[in-house]
């Protein structure tokens, strides 16, 4: 049971949907792929298209949802390498959970790099195409770790706080999945309002990688649960330098296009 005490709401969930043929399909397999599915019919779908053909951003999604699990679970692989070592069959078991997403976007990027250099289309148009159904299916995909009882931040007295039995026992916590869902479907409403008035290439993209490296910053403190480097959550530092490297950017794009437009 999963309870929310501020709202008085309360939740049954297991983690097992249903069993087809004796095997189980978990909720979280199920939100994953609500998530691919919702977004990439948006993006292929909704305008503006910034001049990518459709053929070629049907092709490039599907190569870039495909690798993108697959850098997802390698990377959160590689911040486990000890248990995966002695347990290497459970590579490949992803239905618990086990997917980092910023191995997912890395590895994303890097296809449609490769894909537009070679048709030789814009990389940021293409990009800022996408970026803000990437933070839809983040919203989402989040939903999974909610019902596989996951991806929850520290002890808390907080009008939010999640109700959850853990094997350490009883505990009320920051429900950090819903802080990120809500937060991420925030970003795509704002990136979609700008995609219709971009000023530059890749505005749309900078933006979704400052924003969204902002509240990955804010969430990581309160995890628990977070993939470590030593001593260090190894999300936080990729979120600060992604957070001040993108706000640079940013900020320099903007001033160009301020003088761009004065000088006009």
């Amino acid at each position: 049971m999963i309870q929310f005490l501020g709202l008085q709401l309360q939740f049954f969930v297991n983690p097992v949907a249903f069993t087809i043929f004796g095997i189980p399909i978990y909720w979280y397999a199920i939100c994953i792929i609500l998530a691919i599915l919702v977004s990439f019919m948006l993006c292929y779908c909704l305008p503006p298209k910034f001049e990518i053909d459709d053929h070629f951003l049907f092709d490039t999604l599907l190569y870039a949802i495909v690798f993108g699990i697959v850098g997802a679970r390698l990377y959160y692989v590689l911040f486990h390498l000890n248990y995966y070592w002695s347990n290497p069959g459970a590579i490949f078991q992803i239905r618990n959970g086990g997917l980092a997403i910023y191995g997912g976007i890395f590895m994303g990027v890097f296809v449609v790099f490769y894909q537009c250099r070679k048709r030789q289309y814009s990389v940021l148009d293409f990009l800022d195409r996408i970026a803000p159904f990437v933070a839809l299916g983040q919203a989402i995909g989040r939903w999974g770790n909610f019902c596989n009882q996951e991806a929850y931040g520290t002890p808390t007295d907080h009008f939010l706080r999640m109700g959850i039995d853990t094997p350490g026992g009883y505990l009320e916590v920051h429900p950090t999945f819903l802080y990120e869902s809500v937060l991420t479907f925030f970003i795509f409403l704002i990136l979609r309002k700008m995609q219709k008035k971009r000023k530059f290439q890749g505005q749309i993209t900078y933006l979704y990688l400052f924003l969204y490296a902002g509240i990955r910053m804010f969430i990581e403190q309160l995890r628990v649960d977070s993939l470590m480097l030593g001593n260090f959550k190894i999300s936080q530092i990729l979120s600060i330098a992604i957070f001040v490297v993108f706000g640079r950017i940013l900020l320099k794009k903007y001033g160009k296009y301020r003088n761009e437009k004065i000088g006009a």
